[in-house]
């Protein structure tokens, strides 16, 4: 709906601009003199009016005035870049007022790829100055212009005609996929209706519909970041933000004069840290909607200079270098794992980082620990047995598989902790993230076990003379994350001093990725957890 309406108020204007030509006053049949006299008139006066250089404030006196200011004074010959991306009408559009909007720089203008070009979204239909000249002129008449002026300009009169003739035409190109957008929609509805309606469909079908849904929960974990809420959350969690900024602050030789990208960048924070910290240039990716706020933040901390921000997922986009120096994200989820976010920091480290490059953090650690919390248990597990007189213990088999996150008193933790798994961004790769561990808890008190804890460490590490960590365990000040509880059915008996063996395997949800399914086998108790 919102492109069909852009698209349809951009049709708007395009016919009102036509509207004008019809309205205008037809040449006298009576005085030959006043018909010349208006001809002369009509002869000296630009049909482009006033024209605001794309770069600078200066304002020029015609379209091929500004075409060659900006080639002069900025260099950037506007018909090559419309060459260079093969730019139609909408295209052409879009790219002038997202320089307009974005007071985009004429190098950065020069450093843009093929594709995907920065100005592709569709709120670049709207135009940033009313009756801008450039808007109302035909690429293609550009390219006509700078081939053959003499050919293509012909008289005043010829030329208003010719531009008539092709807004008349986008007009009606405007309202031919206005329709078929329209005629997509209702197929849509249609579509949907069909999946509630339709439950017994064929295994094609099911599988179409699946599909689809992976798409809709993708969409919906990048939408959930384009709220500010989730972003608050975070920049308040001051031992996460902090340690980033720490790190980058405390080691400036390693990010003196190097390229850094910033996967999931959202507000742009972790970017501008590295831009104070000395970066050369730094450039931020993020799929979610927030990345507009974040173009507003850079512009404001005046950083836009070293700072480019591009909208789309890391696996699908094409950076305007070939090779980082440095990957930095803040990607860990609950029980660090969960949102897979990981994976895309694989992906980029892959696809763009230099030989000598590093990822950042670079290390990790998921730890376990016993919990003796009876009261909590009663709280989750034991309530359902007796719920005002009522057996409700048919409850827990639904309840226990999911694993809580929530923040856990220390002094309730029953053992030491134990490492189960320890990840190094530079080296692991994809299937590793998969993963089974054994492990054992050695027992610090006689109690009754009621849970399982895990948490996870963050180090920065690798080539650093002032190394930071923060930990996410219950112990120290509390994050965000909190810490993840997997309960047991039944409290376990323990003592102090006795060794608990048991097993722990995580892998993901192949119905959803982005969650996960945590297996837990404790003495003789097997049961798996969702983390979603």
């Amino acid at each position: 709906m919102k492109e069909g309406s852009i698209m349809a108020e951009h049709t708007d204007t395009l016919v009102e601009g036509c509207a004008d030509l019809d309205d205008m006053p037809e040449l006298s049949d009576g005085d030959d003199d006043d018909e010349g006299e208006d001809e002369d008139q009509w002869m000296d006066e630009d049909p482009q009016g006033m024209v605001t250089c794309l770069f600078c404030d200066r304002v020029l006196g015609s379209v091929p005035a500004t075409l060659q200011h900006c080639s002069e004074v900025h260099q950037v010959n506007l018909v090559d870049v419309i060459r260079k991306h093969h730019l139609d009408d909408y295209s052409y559009i879009k790219m002038i007022n997202f320089i307009r909007l974005k007071k985009c720089s004429a190098s950065q203008l020069a450093g843009f790829s093929n594709a995907p070009s920065p100005w592709e979204s569709e709120e670049f239909l709207q135009p940033f100055i009313q009756d801008d000249p450039l808007l109302q002129t035909d690429p293609e008449e550009l390219c006509c212009w700078e081939d053959s002026p003499t050919k293509c300009g012909g008289d005043s009169n010829n030329a208003v005609l010719q531009r008539a003739k092709a807004a008349e035409e986008r007009a009606c190109q405007s309202e031919k996929a206005l329709a078929r957008a329209m005629e997509d929609l209702h197929k849509l509805k249609l579509l949907a209706q069909g999946l509630v309606l339709n439950a017994d469909t064929s295994k094609s079908n099911k599988l179409g519909a699946v599909a689809e849904l992976r798409d809709d929960e993708d969409e919906a974990y990048f939408s959930s970041y384009g709220h500010y809420g989730i972003h608050e959350e975070m920049l308040k969690d001051t031992v996460r933000t902090e340690s980033y900024r720490d790190f980058m602050y405390s080691n400036p030789d390693v990010f003196r004069d190097k390229v850094v990208l910033d996967v999931g960048c959202g507000t742009g924070i972790l970017s501008m840290f590295a831009a104070k910290a000395g970066a050369k240039k730094v450039i931020a990716v993020d799929q979610s909607e927030i990345i507009y706020q974040a173009m507003d933040i850079i512009r404001a901390n005046q950083l836009e200079d070293k700072i480019t921000l591009i909208k789309g997922r890391i696996e699908d986009i094409q950076l305007p270098v070939e090779k980082v120096d440095i990957i930095i994200s803040e990607w860990m989820g609950y029980f660090l794992l969960f949102e897979s976010m990981l994976d895309s920091v694989l992906c980029a480290r892959d696809l763009y980082l230099a030989d000598n490059g590093s990822v950042y953090p670079d290390l990790c650690n998921i730890s376990l620990a016993a919990l003796g919390d009876l009261e909590s248990h009663k709280q989750h597990i034991a309530f359902w047995d007796d719920v005002y007189g009522f057996n409700m213990s048919c409850m827990k088999k639904a309840v226990l598989p999911e694993a809580l996150v929530e923040v856990v008193k220390g002094e309730k933790l029953i053992s030491h902790p134990c490492v189960i798994q320890t990840i190094d961004c530079n080296k692991v790769i994809l299937s590793e993230l998969e993963f089974a561990s054994h492990f054992c808890l050695k027992i610090t008190e006689t109690s009754e076990c009621t849970a399982i804890v895990g948490y996870f460490d963050i180090f920065f590490d690798k080539g650093c003379c002032n190394k930071v960590m923060f930990s996410t365990g219950p112990h120290v000040t509390k994050t965000h994350w909190k810490q993840t509880v997997f309960l047991l059915g039944k409290p376990i008996p323990v003592r102090a001093g006795e060794e608990v063996q048991g097993k722990l395997t995580v892998r993901k949800n192949k119905k959803d990725p982005r969650s996960l399914l945590v297996t837990l086998e404790l003495k003789d108790v097997k049961q798996t957890y969702s983390l979603q």
